[in-house]
């Protein structure tokens, strides 16, 4: 039963937006350590353009859940303002089967994510959490947009202040 009185309205107010500025908050502390690393290692910032990805993702709704509270533009807004203040250069990358790919044999197959979280390459055997196979697959593809010289497909980047 919800209570409609003033005091429950002050602290349903209080509590507004907490959730938000939690996630700010850590969306802050970590682009702060990538563009961090980066610019110590004297390395760029690959990123995957997520523009879309809430349509494109057919997930149970569990994992809906969890994508859909998580503000992965504002991350990556928050890693494209550090960097360029910092200097370090950002590339955008096409996301397609960077997570179905097997970042060594180059194997890419639907049934190489036999869950959200493993990958496990039908090919060579190589099991590994999805997340950790997919990066390297990010970080090359980045590579040979800068290499190329390629201009960066960024989308635009909106500041949330």
């Amino acid at each position: 039963m919800v209570e409609n009185t003033k005091s429950a309205k002050r602290r349903a107010k209080g509590h507004a937006g907490k959730e938000a500025r939690r996630a700010r908050d850590i969306n802050h502390k970590i682009s702060k350590r990538i563009v961090a690393e980066a610019q110590r290692t004297g390395r760029g910032i690959a990123l995957e353009d997520l523009s879309g990805i809430r349509e494109r993702a057919r997930l149970k709704k569990p994992q809906r859940v969890t994508l859909h509270s998580w503000s992965f533009h504002q991350l990556g807004s928050f890693v494209a303002y550090k960097a360029k203040r910092a200097g370090v250069p950002v590339v955008y990358v096409d996301p397609a089967s960077t997570s179905q790919e097997r970042s060594w044999c180059h194997h890419i197959h639907r049934r190489n994510r036999p869950s959200q979280a493993e990958f496990a390459c039908q090919v060579c055997g190589f099991v590994e959490h999805a997340d950790l196979n997919a990066s390297p697959n990010i970080a090359q593809r980045g590579w040979m947009v800068w290499v190329r010289g390629a201009e960066s497909q960024a989308p635009a980047l909106t500041l949330i202040a």
